[in-house]
């Protein structure tokens, strides 16, 4: 009986001194890891897990607004592309499209056709053709002034003709004609009417002038009767 007895009370000495190491910290490993365990569970956890949630958020926030200022970005090059063609393609349609300018007389040329005799009158077509590279219109009357052989201006008065005038366009090459109508009989004091041998043309609105071989005897002042332009190189 003292045998077990001793037995019993080594077994409640040694339960007691294992209950006493644990409670003291004798093994610091395993009294440490609760509390980080416990730490970590209920203070360090969720903190972290805002954190990642917010710092994802924030992380797609960015992702998503670049990708939105990207397709921003497009879109307002697509409109810049877009208005840039839009106006390319409206220059391009003014500038193909548009409509012609008054003929210029350094884009023209001039000569006067087969004079024609009817009872002491004479008729010619004035023709005025484009040679520029581009189309142009001339309307209403051109201006004349009569030049003798040796380079002197002769008395020359141009009356327009009761005809209402039209534009006429005319593409590089295309022409357009005034009929002329002077006479050859002298009248009032006229003893002799002077002959011509070239004849200055003022193409309708412009200032500088065109020359051309004319060799007539205009009577009556050097009056010349002039229509306005008309489609075509002949009466």
């Amino acid at each position: 009986m003292r045998v077990a007895n001793r037995t019993l009370t080594a077994g409640v000495a040694a339960l007691a001194l294992l209950a006493a190491g644990c409670g003291t910290g004798t093994t610091p490993s395993a009294a440490a890891a609760p509390p980080a365990r416990t730490t970590t569970r209920h203070t360090t956890t969720p903190p972290a897990a805002d954190t990642g949630r917010a710092t994802a958020a924030g992380a797609a926030s960015v992702r998503y607004g670049a990708a939105a200022r990207t397709t921003d970005t497009r879109s307002t090059g697509t409109r810049s592309t877009a208005t840039r063609s839009t106006a390319t393609r409206s220059t391009g349609t003014r500038s193909t499209g548009a409509a012609p300018e008054r003929c210029r007389t350094t884009g023209l040329r001039a000569r006067v056709g087969r004079q024609d005799p009817a009872a002491g009158n004479r008729y010619a077509p004035l023709v005025l053709t484009n040679t520029s590279g581009k189309t142009c219109w001339v309307y209403g009357f051109v201006g004349l002034v009569l030049i003798d052989g040796r380079g002197d201006v002769l008395r020359t008065r141009t009356r327009r003709e009761s005809v209402t005038p039209h534009r006429v366009t005319l593409r590089p090459g295309a022409s357009a004609n005034a009929r002329l109508h002077w006479t050859v009989v002298p009248s009032g004091h006229e003893t002799r009417c002077p002959s011509s041998a070239r004849l200055m043309i003022i193409p309708p609105d412009e200032v500088a002038h065109l020359e051309v071989p004319f060799t007539a005897t205009v009577c009556d002042d050097g009056r010349i009767d002039a229509r306005p332009m008309a489609p075509g190189a002949s009466l």
